[in-house]
């Protein structure tokens, strides 16, 4: 976790250098670490919109893997005539522009979520940041937080699950509806949302958001909190390299969508509950008491639903943190240098004015 030592040092040498250096471009540090923030969202958000969009066979599969649509023997085999059924181009069918704005938004907002909710319990509680970058590769022993006392850790604790259900929650906010809708397709959900009847605020939420909510909690945890502090502390330090994180990424993240599936299949179930009848509303008590007479546990986890899952899912979330880490801060140094230009020059012309 980075130091605020560090970080007071860098924002001195920044004001230092833009007072003895006046050709070189810089920004206030408030500023500069409010552009870092957009950059940094903005990134993860056209990441995460071509990697899904080029995936939707794959999410279309997992999908169906993961419904009541699929059950007894060959359950892949039958979510890929499902997907199938109506053409190879058919996963893509389903894709519209409110699919494509829900995935930037889901990802960007994921990450602009975490990294706002991260600093501002960091600064409320006195606690230091989740480690970020290069901070990822330099050993844990030269932390200043290495010797903290217990209630130092404790609040870190805190802040490291609050951070995640509320960047999580914010995320499905954004994207379940889009999702909902890439499940039924656009005219079955507007026919279930026509039959609810639902006010405007259940309409942003849309059918089973308590388990989508649950599911991005628990991948939030994974790419921003778990990847990078068990990186940080237990790999190997002569073996840590942008490979190593990237494959590391990919490890935990195939660890992390063995919980996530559980809440996947509860999703895709209450969804097919929602359908019965034209559209209902999911009682989830019912929707897990079925599932379980029907198909057993294996309604919620199996080989298979954790495969089609993977397959779906570690394209994108497994490489995002070594995306995060390790691609988007090689940007960072021009983007603020363009800021600055920008707010220099603007400030120049209202000097002259």
């Amino acid at each position: 976790m980075s130091s605020p030592s560090l970080e007071k040092q860098r924002h001195r040498t920044d004001e230092l250098a833009a007072t003895t250096s006046p050709h070189r471009p810089s920004l206030p540090s408030e500023l500069e670490d409010s552009v870092l923030v957009a950059y940094r969202s903005t990134g993860l958000g056209v990441f995460g919109a071509v990697m899904r969009f080029a995936g939707m066979p794959l999410e279309k599969i997992a999908l169906f893997m993961n419904s009541s649509l699929v059950n007894g023997s060959n359950q892949f085999r039958q979510a890929v005539k499902l997907t199938f059924e109506k053409g190879m181009l058919a996963p893509y069918r389903v894709v519209t522009s409110a699919s494509l704005v829900a995935w930037f938004m889901q990802y960007s907002v994921m990450g602009l979520a975490f990294q706002a909710f991260d600093h501002a319990l960091s600064k409320g509680l006195g606690v230091e940041p989740v480690w970020y970058g290069e901070e990822l590769m330099k050993p844990y022993t030269d932390e200043p937080s290495n010797d903290r006392d217990a209630s130092y850790r404790a609040k870190v604790a805190l802040k490291i699950v609050a951070a995640p259900i509320l960047a999580g929650s914010l995320e499905s906010v954004v994207a379940n509806r889009a999702e909902v809708e890439r499940y039924f397709g656009p005219r079955q959900f507007a026919a279930i949302e026509s039959k609810l009847g639902w006010n405007p605020v259940a309409r942003i939420f849309a059918p089973s958001f308590a388990a989508n909510a649950a599911r991005n909690v628990i991948m939030c945890n994974v790419s921003f909190v778990v990847t990078p502090i068990t990186y940080k502390l237990w790999f190997p330090q002569e073996k840590k390299s942008q490979a190593s994180l990237f494959y590391y990424g990919m490890g935990v993240n195939f660890i992390g969508n063995g919980i996530a599936i559980t809440q996947q299949a509860l999703w895709g179930r209450a969804l097919d509950y929602a359908a019965v009848g034209g559209g209902q509303k999911i009682n989830y008590s019912d929707v897990i008491r079925l599932s379980l007479k029907e198909d057993g546990y294996g309604a919620f986890f199996s080989v298979a639903k954790w495969t089609s899952r993977i397959l779906m899912n570690a394209p994108v979330q497994g490489s995002l943190p070594w995306f995060y880490n390790n691609i988007l801060p090689r940007g960072e140094e021009s983007v603020v240098n363009a800021a600055a230009m920008i707010v220099g020059g603007v400030a120049g012309r209202e000097e002259i004015n």
